[in-house]
């Protein structure tokens, strides 16, 4: 059993299809058409968000300017809020000074203070007379 056993030839033998040529110039001519379809699609898409970029950046940008004019007024008003807030604190450190309390008062009272005396300036020729008038 373990001897070699002549080969069979087949039954049947295997039916050959005629091979025919595949004809690639057309396969090629084709797969460039859809590259070349595909290509210009890309770009007509891009060439659309391009689109919608310019128009969206063309909407922003008058925007952009007045927000930049409202920020340059509103700056020039802060600086001249603090040096207003400035004057403000310093009169009311001022106000609120006790080592200055007198003087402030004087100021806004015309009072003087008792340990002071008036000084009234008068013309010169004034006082000559008055010298000369009493004996």
């Amino acid at each position: 059993m373990q001897a070699i056993q002549p080969s069979r030839p087949p039954l049947e033998p295997n039916p050959k299809r005629p091979h025919k040529p595949r004809p690639k110039k057309h396969l090629r001519q084709r797969s460039h058409q859809i590259m070349a379809l595909e290509t210009t699609a890309k770009i007509g898409v891009n060439v659309l968000i391009s689109a919608a970029a310019i128009s969206a950046l063309a909407n922003l940008i008058p925007d952009n300017w007045t927000q930049q004019d409202k920020l340059r007024t509103i700056r020039t008003q802060v600086s001249l809020m603090e040096t207003r807030v400035n004057t403000i604190k310093t009169e009311f450190n001022r106000n609120f000074d006790p080592t200055q309390t007198n003087r402030i008062m004087q100021e806004q009272g015309y009072r003087i203070d008792p340990n002071q005396y008036p000084v009234v300036f008068t013309h010169s020729k004034e006082v000559n007379e008055v010298d000369q008038d009493s004996p």
